[in-house]
C-alpha cells in the first residue's frame, strides 16, 4: 500500500489522500477579484484527484497585494467569487483551502512575466510599500519600504483577521497564514530586513511578535475544528542557517502552543544574496526536524515532484503532506500518474468517473 495514498486527518477535516496542492499564485485578477481563470484552474486541479487544493496567496489588504493580479479577500465582493471556488473544489472532491497575504515590501512589483520588479512609483499601477524597517529588498524590487508605526501593525493584523472570517464564511476548510518568501512577516522575522528597536525588532522574541499577534488575530475568528496552518521560510541559506533554522524552531513551537495545527516549511526568500542548494526534496530533512523538534505536522514544497520521491518523504516520516505544485499545473491529473507509478491498486479511483472510464477501459 502507497503512504502517499492514504487519508490525513486534521481537526475535523479528513482528506483522501496526502498530496496537496500549495498556492501558486496566477496573477490573472482584477481589483482582487476572482474571474473565469480562477474557477477553471482551481476547479480542473481539484477534480484531478488532490486531498487538498489551497488557493493562492490572497492579500488582506490593497497594499498587500504581490502584484495588481493578485487575489484579495478585503472586501465581501472579493468573497462571493472565492466562494464559488471554494464550493467548485469540494464539490470535486477536494478540501478548499486558502493562503492569505501581506507581501510587505515586496509589493507593488509587475507581473513575473512582465519584469517581476517594482513598479515606478510614476506609474498610477504603483502604490506604497510597507515593512518593519525601510530596507529595500535588492535587486529587480529596489523600493525602499515605509517602517510600519505600531498603528500599522495593529491594523495588518486586524486585516488578517477580518480576510481569515471572510475565507471561514466564503467555505474554506483549511487556511494557510503566510509567513515565508520575504513577505511582511518573514521580514518581521528576518534580520535581513527588521532593524527595529522596539517591541518587534531586536530579539527573537520581538521579531516573532506579529507572527504570534497575527496567528492570535485570525486564531480569534477561525473555528477551532478546522486546520489553521502557515507557511514559514525556516531557513535563509545565507551563511546562518543552523542560529537560523534554531529560532525558526523555537517561533514553531511557541506557534503551535498558540494555536498553530500544521507548518508548511519553505525558504526565507529574505536576500537575494541567498545561495540556496536547488535540489529534488533538498527541504525534506529539514522538515523531518522541524517536525520532530517542535512537535507539529508539516508539509513542504520544492522539488517533490516524482512520485517516488513524494512517497519516500511520508513513508519516511518527513513530511506528513507533500506539496504538489508545478506538475500539477502541467498535469492536473498528476495524483493518478503518481497512483499508477507507484503501483496502487485501480488508480482510476483518483480520477472522475468520465475519465477514469475511458483511461481504464482503453488502456492502449
Amino acid at each position: 500500500m502507497s503512504e502517499l495514498f492514504t487519508r490525513f486527518k486534521l481537526k475535523s477535516v479528513e482528506l483522501r489522500n496526502r498530496i496537496a496542492v500549495p498556492p501558486m499564485c496566477q496573477y490573472m485578477a482584477t481589483d482582487g477579484l476572482s474571474n473565469d481563470w480562477h474557477l477553471a484552474h482551481y476547479t480542473s486541479i481539484a477534480r484531478g484527484g488532490a486531498g487538498l487544493v489551497i488557493v493562492e496567496a490572497t492579500a488582506v489588504s490593497p497594499e498587500g497585494r504581490i502584484s495588481p493580479g493578485c487575489l484579495g479577500l478585503w472586501s465581501d465582493e472579493q468573497a462571493e467569487g472565492l466562494a464559488q471556488i471554494a464550493s467548485a473544489i469540494k464539490k470535486a472532491g477536494a478540501v478548499p483551502g486558502i493562503q492569505i497575504a501581506h507581501a510587505g515590501r515586496k509589493a507593488s512589483a509587475n507581473r513575473p512575466w512582465e519584469g517581476d520588479d517594482h513598479i515606478p512609483a510614476n506609474d498610477p499601477r504603483s502604490w506604497e510599500t510597507i515593512s518593519p524597517s525601510p530596507v529595500a529588498f535588492g535587486g529587480d524590487l529596489d523600493k525602499t519600504p515605509r517602517e510600519m508605526s505600531i498603528v500599522d501593525i495593529k491594523r495588518v493584523c486586524a486585516d488578517f483577521a477580518a480576510a481569515a472570517k471572510r475565507a471561514r464564511d466564503a467555505g474554506f476548510k483549511w487556511l494557510e497564514l503566510h509567513f515565508a518568501h520575504g513577505y511582511l512577516a518573514q521580514s518581521f522575522f528576518s534580520t535581513h530586513a527588521n532593524k527595529r528597536t522596539d517591541e518587534y525588532g531586536g530579539s527573537l522574541e520581538n521579531r516573532s511578535r506579529f507572527l504570534l499577534e497575527t496567528l492570535a488575530a485570525v486564531r480569534s475568528v477561525w473555528p477551532e475544528n478546522l486546520p489553521l496552518t502557515a507557511r514559514f521560510g525556516v531557513i535563509e541559506y545565507d551563511g546562518r542557517d543552523e542560529e537560523t533554522l534554531a529560532e525558526s524552531i523555537e517561533v514553531t513551537k511557541q506557534l503551535r502552543k498558540n494555536g498553530l495545527d500544521m507548518l508548511s516549511v519553505s525558504v526565507g526568500f529574505s536576500t537575494p544574496d541567498a545561495n540556496i542548494p536547488w535540489a529534488p526534496a533538498f527541504l525534506a530533512p529539514i522538515a523531518e526536524k522541524v517536525r520532530n523538534e517542535a512537535d507539529l505536522p508539516v508539509s513542504s514544497a520544492w522539488g517533490f515532484s516524482t512520485p517516488q520521491l513524494a512517497e519516500h518523504a511520508i513513508a519516511n516520516k518527513q513530511l506528513d503532506l507533500v506539496m504538489i505544485g508545478r506538475p500539477h499545473l502541467a498535469n492536473p491529473h498528476w495524483p493518478y500518474f503518481a497512483a499508477k507509478e507507484l503501483g496502487v491498486d485501480k488508480p482510476s479511483w483518483v480520477l472522475p468517473a468520465p475519465y477514469a472510464h475511458w483511461l481504464e477501459r482503453y488502456r492502449t
